[in-house]
């Protein structure tokens, strides 16, 4: 895009964050022009970084380094307390920051799911198929996890109720290290995320449709539907800020791979941090609900699926009407 070109679309914006810094700095800005000025201070810092990117003027690249700097200063003298900023993430940024990046976690979704339910159906209409991907001592755990006659389900079948912490515990270090995994390496062009959302997805069918296969389903959907709808989700998410990572370095534009990598980073990691938190959530539900048999599979079928609308409704519907993360 020629200098000209960029100004013209781009001096109203430059023009108005001048009069709301000059406003600012007197003390004479509303609630509304303070609210707006987070999203008026980023897009600023990315024109800036375009403009730097694409060697323009050092006259024009000067005055934007003047405003960021101005804006700098006021973001950091009247931007919110930690805590409030974290509430406005979790009560909307989050998933207005998902639905602004729908396509990368669509790609994810469908891969991981896919994946999960092919090779569900798959092993539950040819039963052999599953030790093509899992040993047999492995295959023998799992189905003494699920045992219908088991006390507690899950990997401490044998615990005590006072040990649900230490599940809890186990579950967190568990489920960030998967989802950690799935995004970072999305720095292999996209190649790593890809792979673990495919193997993933096609370990978690395969058990899934040899418990089913073999007469467990009641024990395992009845533990697997609660926690799932957060854990999966998680999952899926992960692998889509991996997926930002690797498109930022396979097709970075016009920008130098570095920068669209930077940027594309930024809201990487915000995702990442919004997976953290769908995580601890799955834990804590995997511990101390999940694992339970007090509770009769149509009570935990009734409960998960309560659960999946909850996150389905979360992420497609919370946050609308709020400012946009840009």
């Amino acid at each position: 895009m020629k200098q000209s070109l960029f100004e013209s679309r781009h001096q109203a914006d430059w023009q108005a964050f001048t009069a709301l810094l000059d406003a600012l700095e007197r003390g004479k800005a509303d609630s509304q022009q303070s609210k707006g000025f987070a999203g008026a201070y980023r897009r600023l810092c990315q024109q800036l970084a375009l403009a730097q990117a694409r060697g323009y003027s050092n006259h024009l690249i000067e005055q934007l380094q003047h405003l960021a700097l101005r804006g700098h200063q006021q973001f950091y003298r009247h931007r919110s307390p930690l805590g409030a900023q974290l509430i406005g993430f979790v009560l909307g940024g989050f998933p207005r920051l998902v639905r602004a990046e729908w396509r990368c976690v669509l790609a994810a979704g469908l891969l991981f799911f896919g994946s999960l339910l092919s090779m569900g159906v798959l092993v539950y209409l040819f039963p052999e198929l599953i030790y093509s991907l899992v040993d047999p001592e492995q295959v023998a755990s799992m189905e003494q996890m699920y045992d219908p006659d088991a006390r507690r389900l899950g990997r401490f079948g044998e615990r005590h109720s006072g040990d649900d912490w230490l599940m809890f515990g186990f579950y967190i270090m568990n489920n960030i290290g998967i989802a950690f995994q799935t995004f970072a390496s999305g720095l292999l062009f996209g190649l790593g995320s890809l792979f673990f959302l495919l193997f993933n997805g096609l370990m978690i069918g395969a058990v899934a449709g040899h418990l089913t296969q073999i007469g467990y389903g009641a024990t395992f959907w009845s533990f697997v539907i609660g926690h799932g709808a957060f854990e999966l989700t998680a999952i899926a998410l992960a692998g889509g800020a991996g997926l930002k990572l690797g498109w930022a370095l396979l097709a970075p534009g016009r920008l130098p791979r570095s920068e669209a990598l930077r940027l594309a980073a930024g809201r990487s990691v915000r995702l990442v941090g919004g997976v953290i938190l769908f995580l601890l959530v799955a834990a804590f539900i995997e511990a101390y609900w999940s694992s339970m048999t007090f509770a009769e599979p149509a009570v935990k079928y009734a409960v998960g699926a309560g659960l999946w609308l909850l996150v389905l409704s979360y992420l497609l519907l919370a946050g609308r009407g709020a400012h946009a993360p840009d």
